[in-house]
């Protein structure tokens, strides 16, 4: 049996599931930007500067990530997700409305993380098997910086 490779030398089977997978991390990508841009935009409290310029600091690397995940898609040969309705749909993080409270907020961006990074893990593994050298590259470096967030957002709330 010919395996078909597609325009960057990958073979298209797998590449086919990596774009599926990669689609529904930036559906996950995207929810948890819109959360982190409400939880800055609405943060109360004794801590607002320190929690509102965290969030920033957040919302601004997602913004980066989302960007970079819906450009590797296309390197693939295939189309990013591009609506809410496909991200609601697709994400296994959900929408946090209404949240002023900073340790809400702080509690569900871990959740957030607790959600994105088995995903990448998983794509992480994947995309190592099958030589995707590019989005194995991406998954290693946001990995390593999520891992060290987790610590310092647990460390906040004493955990």
């Amino acid at each position: 049996m010919e395996t078909t490779l597609n325009r960057i030398g990958l073979e298209e089977e797998a590449v086919l599931k990596l774009a599926e997978k990669l689609n529904k991390l930036l559906a996950d990508y995207q929810l948890f930007y819109i959360n982190t841009r409400g939880f800055h935009w609405n943060i109360k409290g004794d801590k607002f500067f320190e929690l509102h310029l965290k969030f920033e600091e957040l919302y601004t690397d997602l913004q980066l990530k989302n960007d970079e995940i819906a450009e590797r898609i296309l390197t693939l040969g295939f189309t990013p997700y591009h609506s809410y309705s496909d991200y609601l749909v697709n994400s296994d993080i959900k929408e946090a409305q209404n949240i002023s409270d900073g340790k809400k907020a702080v509690e569900e961006i871990l959740k957030a993380f607790g959600a994105i990074l088995p995903l990448q893990k998983e794509i992480l593994k994947f995309s190592a098997d099958v030589l995707d050298e590019g989005t194995n590259g991406l998954m290693s470096s946001y990995i390593q910086q999520q891992e060290k967030l987790v610590w310092m957002y647990s460390a906040y709330l004493n955990k």
